[in-house]
């Protein structure tokens, strides 16, 4: 199966990501790891995007999508994976079109959106608290401290990160609403979006996930 995951931010998309790619046993490739892995082995690719990285830019789409083609040109993509981080634009998306077409001759199967509504992501988001000495990350809600503002670890202080507050999550989600609108609906033209509901416990949106992939191939794997 070639599966791309999206989701705005907070969807759970890391985890789920993982869980998917066990079940229909196909490696998890996100663009985090693809950088992380071209830096630390100190590719071409790799030093050109720390660079930008290191300027707190961001990485050229071209320094990415060539990242992309190399990591899905590797033995065990071949046959299948699950990309989450890309696409992120329309021509992204047609850009893996064509990778796919020149290294498997084949195409993708489907694309799977985690649907939540802006309100919960921000309650997810906005209820996370960081420790200041050992950075364990708490949740107000789901996962409290037995003091509040205090690590259960080592007794140092929670603190809420910046991009955590209420505005700027509200600012991230327009972003990703403005670029990744156009590439549901070009996914979705093409009978190939299936979206899940993916509030509520992990394990429950996870068996959503599978439920929804069933149809497509290696589905039931």
């Amino acid at each position: 199966m070639r599966l791309v995951l999206v989701g705005p931010p907070g969807a759970g998309k890391g985890t789920q990501a993982q869980f998917i790619a066990e079940h229909v046993g196909v490696p998890k490739i996100s663009t985090g790891d693809i950088f992380r892995a071209n830096v630390s082995q100190g590719t071409p690719l790799g030093l050109e995007a720390k660079e930008y990285m290191d300027r707190g830019d961001l990485v050229p789409d071209g320094v990415t999508i060539e990242m992309v083609r190399n990591r899905l040109a590797e033995p065990d993509a071949i046959t299948g994976f699950l990309l989450d981080g890309f696409p992120r634009t329309v021509p992204q998306a047609e850009v893996l079109d064509d990778i796919l077409r020149e290294t498997a001759d084949t195409k993708l199967d489907v694309v799977l959106e985690l649907v939540v509504d802006d309100d919960e992501v921000i309650r997810r988001l906005s209820g996370r608290r960081t420790c200041r000495t050992c950075n364990h990350i708490w949740h107000v809600d789901f996962d409290p401290p037995k003091v509040p503002d205090v690590c259960d670890i080592d007794g140092g202080e929670l603190f809420q990160r910046d991009d955590d507050k209420a505005e700027t999550i509200a600012n991230r989600l327009q972003v990703y609403a403005e670029q990744t609108a156009p590439l549901v609906a070009y996914y979705a033209g093409r009978g190939m979006l299936v979206g899940i509901d993916a509030t509520g416990p992990v394990d429950d949106v996870t068996v959503r996930a599978i439920d929804a992939l069933r149809p497509f191939p290696a589905g039931e794997a």
